[in-house]
């Protein structure tokens, strides 16, 4: 339902942003746990969707990395004209945005991008979620499903948040608008940061690429494989106070990496759970548990990274364990209430 609602917003977003220099909304790719197939509490289920941005006629997007966290790379996403001259000369009825006057361009065209969401010439976060926003609001009267469902919208300034709800059925979902880097499954995305941080900053998001591991796990997994109950049952009992669930889901996905698929069955519940906790356990005493995707030589070659991604330094998520021994005694506690 969230997937057919997602297509047919895209769809109007296409023809209503036709004739304008908006970034061009691309199919929705489904991430985040409801998605992969995990989601710990299903009574507070999320649905989030990724909408990668492509750039209008006339504009190019730049991909440019700003600062290299400890486990998050800074992106901005710098926007540039290009001509369109040729396209012209073709028969097009699109004026050049380097080449025409000023006052003709006023007259017959819709300003560029560079004028309406950027801020000094980078895609700006905060106005690009607002300007998609706005538009959803509207492009949802257009659909039938807007007779059906009630779909009540949430604020938040980087990303968009809607609840749909119908007699006593209720989904909330959450719209993270992305741009892809290169060809690859990695892109820079809309998410809150950590720290105050610039608007035109985009954070670098694995989740695409995640998801796709999840569902070539699942292309090799026989039909009866409980590796994904292995990870939710433990989720659930996640308190989050020294780990988070995604810390969780990576030692999951290492091992679903290394363990044959055929070993993940119904037999093996009991097993798998005690190598999860193991390399959770040996992951806290050592204060370190590589990321996933970023820096792993492993990782399958099928799911497209950008150029270096895999041989890179592999981020540490428990990296803040290792300088606070407070902390580090809290995710043991945590660790030993999780047993």
């Amino acid at each position: 339902l969230i997937m057919d609602l997602m297509d047919k917003l895209t769809h109007v977003f296409r023809q209503g942003l036709s004739d304008s220099f908006y970034p061009v909304p691309q199919q929705a790719i489904g991430v985040g746990s409801a998605f992969e197939g995990w989601s710990p509490h299903a009574q507070d289920l999320v649905y989030r969707v990724l909408v990668p941005l492509s750039p209008p006629p006339g504009h190019a997007f730049h991909v440019e990395l700003d600062t290299a966290g400890m486990l998050q790379r800074n992106f901005g996403v710098r926007v540039e004209l290009l001509c369109t001259c040729t396209r012209e000369q073709l028969g097009e009825d699109m004026l050049c945005f380097l080449h025409h006057p000023e006052e003709e361009l006023r007259r017959r065209r819709d300003p560029s991008l560079l004028h309406t969401l950027c801020t000094d010439a980078c895609l700006d976060v905060k106005k690009t979620v607002h300007w998609f926003h706005r538009f959803v609001r509207v492009a949802w009267l257009l659909l039938p499903e807007s007779r059906h469902w009630c779909l009540t919208s949430q604020p938040s300034s980087h990303f968009c948040k809607f609840q749909l709800s119908k007699d006593k059925e209720s989904l909330a979902v959450e719209i993270v608008l992305g741009v892809r880097q290169g060809d690859s499954d990695v892109f820079v995305g809309s998410q809150p940061a950590e720290a105050a941080v610039p608007s035109t900053t985009w954070l670098e998001t694995y989740a695409v690429a995640e998801a796709k591991f999840f569902r070539h796990i699942s292309r090799q997994a026989p039909q009866d494989s409980w590796h994904c109950k292995c990870l939710q049952l433990l989720a659930r009992f996640l308190t989050g106070v020294g780990f988070s669930s995604y810390a969780l889901k990576t030692v999951a996905m290492h091992l679903l990496n290394t363990v044959p698929p055929t070993q993940w069955r119904r037999r093996d519940f009991r097993q798998r759970l005690v190598d999860i906790l193991k390399y959770l356990q040996y992951s806290l005493e050592t204060k370190q548990l590589h990321h996933f995707v970023l820096g792993n030589a492993s990782f399958p070659t099928e799911i497209s990274l950008p150029s270096g991604f895999r041989a890179a330094e592999p981020p540490n998520l428990f990296q803040h364990l290792a300088s606070s021994p407070d902390a580090h005694a809290k995710a043991m506690q945590e660790y030993i209430h999780l047993l």
